[in-house]
């Protein structure tokens, strides 16, 4: 089969690679779509300490079922539809005794420590896979995975009818937390750097978008969500917050990467920080999401590439061109309009 393959840090080749095989347990699937993430740029510049090299990335993906191991779950049959959750749990250490395996002391994930789904095919354990509708398209179960991490965040931070919210950073994760705290009855206000990114963010209920917080026509938040990652951000959606408000860091900074907050603050206004870590018991919720027509998804599927230009679909990534990023491992490029 064809893959991308993560050579060493910075050295990426479409080549290929023998044909995987399920576990007793699990499934290969041929890969409809996968949708290139943040973490994938880091693997590719070895930013990313857990990943191995070489390595095939790709963790946001949806496919069909063409093999099923003997002892799979889930009467899993060839021909299904799937989404999957990368997840990799241990099983055994307290955080996964305690329901709490996206902090697995042992943690892995499919594309991100073993081989991923930017390629023709790709092995999974079959426990993983979601079954997705025949109305959902490829693209759409490609964005199941986001969708999921964008829900336990929502449930991390927590949202009440009514309450305004301060969100900065409006690409693919951005656009999603957006409608689902518009749908929980929430404000939201949006800052993004990108005008084409704001315009997006209006269209899908945004109350109000800026290139800059201090534009905004409100200040004193009851929450705010970082999902950049930048500290100068955090530091912003922080000062946003009104007392006994919310922060949630939600975008992935660098492990060295510090920010400045007033402990005082925190203290005297009662600030709550949280974080919220991938995925946790929120795939079915976001397959069921999409599945109802809940998430708009058009708007943020701007980019589809065929696997060759794998390297070319990371670039995309890089310069932050449109908002969603897609391989299409067996279609044909699709490109937004100029």
């Amino acid at each position: 089969m064809r893959a991308a393959i993560i050579t060493t840090p910075g050295s990426i080749t479409v080549d290929e690679r023998p044909d995987p095989t399920p576990t007793l347990d699990g499934v290969v699937l041929r890969v409809g779509a996968c949708g290139i993430c943040g973490t994938d740029v880091h693997i590719a510049d070895g930013e990313f300490p857990p990943s191995p090299y070489p390595l095939v990335p790709g963790h946001e993906f949806a496919g069909e079922v063409v093999e099923v191991g003997s002892r799979a779950p889930g009467g899993l049959r060839v021909g299904d539809r799937v989404a999957v959750d990368p997840s990799l749990f241990c099983g055994y250490c307290e955080y996964c005794r305690a329901g709490r395996g996206n902090l697995c002391a042992n943690w892995g994930a499919i594309g991100d420590t073993v081989d991923g789904a930017f390629a023709e095919f790709v092995a999974v354990p079959a426990a993983n896979c979601y079954r997705i509708p025949d109305s959902m398209s490829w693209q759409e179960g490609a964005l199941v995975e986001p969708l999921s991490c964008a829900v336990h965040g929502v449930r991390r931070v927590g949202v009440e009818a009514g309450e305004r919210f301060l969100m900065i950073g409006a690409g693919t994760m951005g656009l999603l937390l957006l409608q689902l705290l518009r749908n929980a009855g929430a404000q939201v206000y949006v800052v993004d750097r990108n005008p084409d990114r704001l315009r997006i963010a209006a269209s899908l209920g945004a109350t109000a978008t800026a290139t800059d917080a201090a534009d905004l026509p409100h200040t004193g938040f009851d929450a705010a969500v970082d999902v950049t990652g930048a500290p100068s951000a955090i530091e912003a959606a922080f000062d946003g917050l009104r007392r006994g408000g919310r922060l949630l860091v939600f975008g992935v900074a660098p492990d060295e990467a510090r920010v400045q907050l007033s402990p005082f603050r925190i203290y005297n206004d009662e600030i709550t920080v949280v974080g919220s870590m991938a995925v946790l018991h929120s795939f079915g919720a976001a397959v069921d999401l999409l599945a109802a027509g809940t998430v708009e998804t058009a708007p943020l599927l701007t980019h589809a590439e065929p696997l060759e230009r794998f390297p070319e679909a990371l670039g995309l990534m890089r310069a932050g061109a449109g908002v969603k990023v897609q391989v299409i491992p067996e279609g044909s490029a699709k490109r937004p309009p100029n």
